[in-house]
């Protein structure tokens, strides 16, 4: 964790000289920020973090003579470092900045594949506001040994007119790809926002695809929530709500501002799920900073619904379940291992 009473030390880390004179500039606006070092790849970003410790990385993953993924592999277990991957969004990097989050990243952004010196500029805010917040990231959890596996959980006897909504962010890449595999193929269908750029949910779902026993993919609005199919709202530009036709749920995905510097909002969809479900639904907080979800899942205990929010020992950052918490909205804490049984247990 960085001292808050000084500026955030980034060390940039990107092959492009243009890119890196961009982002320099950019965060040397910001006087909470302190740019201590710049590297055009990994063997020289290895030597500076050694030399200045800097609080956070910022990292390309397309880069000569090794990608930016597999040093994360390799810093990240012996040289913990909050690490924000700055990426162009192709399909290729769509899936290795997925791989990033998976091995450690604590975000990604996307940078503009056209019109860099035009486009990244227009990014400053955006990208100084996340470096700050990447900054308070507890990363030594990437390297905790002997965590838990979590269990299967055994088929619900009834699943019909059920709804489990899941809300995530910082780390949830990991969480969600720990506990989907633990829902049986006949789960209620399952409706999740994880805060991730626009072109990296379909890669995730699809990952969640091939380890799950129940399906999953990228919403498309007016795809119908069934058991046995769960949902994950596309990044980007809408949010995903859920509505209730006779005894049916669909989704819909409607444009709208960004709530809680979120879009898709993990608030927008549990407030949905609180007003159509009620008492038939049962939602999760997972890790992740800020405050996103913390309402809508009070919403949700209010309306009779069953609500549970990671603990903070096997939280990356213990955020959004905290604030959740503190307002009330949880009926339970757990660690994460134990949030698929709680989900199903609430709906029985």
């Amino acid at each position: 964790m960085t001292n808050r009473n000084r500026a955030v030390r980034v060390l940039i880390v990107d092959d492009s000289a243009l890119v890196r004179r961009i982002l320099s500039d950019g965060m040397r606006r910001d006087p909470e920020i302190e740019v201590v070092g710049e590297a055009s790849n990994p063997y020289t970003a290895r030597d500076l973090m050694v030399e200045l410790q800097p609080d956070v990385i910022t990292l390309d993953v397309e880069m000569p003579r090794m990608d930016g993924v597999t040093f994360l592999k390799r810093f990240m277990p012996v040289m913990p470092i909050p690490t924000v991957v700055i990426s162009s969004l192709t399909r290729q990097g769509a899936r290795i900045s997925l791989e990033a989050l998976e091995s450690g990243a604590v975000d990604v952004i996307a940078k503009p594949q056209l019109g860099v010196v035009d486009e990244l500029p227009k990014m400053t805010d955006d990208i100084n506001r996340r470096i700050k917040a990447a900054a308070a990231v507890n990363v030594a959890y990437f390297k905790r040994a002997g965590r838990r596996d979590v269990e299967a959980v055994s088929s619900l006897s009834e699943t019909t007119d059920k709804v489990i909504a899941i809300g995530a962010s910082t780390g949830g890449v990991e969480a969600l790809s720990r506990i989907m595999p633990a829902f049986p193929a006949n789960a209620p269908g399952i409706v999740i926002v994880q805060h991730m750029p626009g072109g990296f949910t379909a890669t995730f779902a699809e990952r969640l695809n091939t380890i799950c026993k129940m399906q999953v993919k990228e919403a498309e609005d007016g795809d119908r929530i069934l058991p046995g199919r769960a949902l994950l709202a596309p990044g980007g530009l809408r949010h995903m709500t859920v509505v209730r036709s006779g005894g049916q749920y669909r989704v819909e995905l409607n444009e709208g501002a960004a709530v809680n510097y979120s879009r898709p909002s993990v608030d927008v969809l549990f407030k949905s799920v609180a007003q159509m479900a009620g008492r038939n639904a049962a939602a999760a907080i997972l890790t992740g900073m800020g405050k996103d979800g913390a309402e809508g899942l009070l919403q949700i205990r209010q309306a009779g619904g069953g609500t549970v929010v990671q603990d903070e020992a096997t939280s990356v950052v213990f955020g959004m379940p905290q604030v959740a918490y503190k307002l009330g909205g949880a009926s339970s804490i757990a660690p994460l291992e134990k949030i698929p049984f709680l989900l199903m247990r609430a709906l029985q």
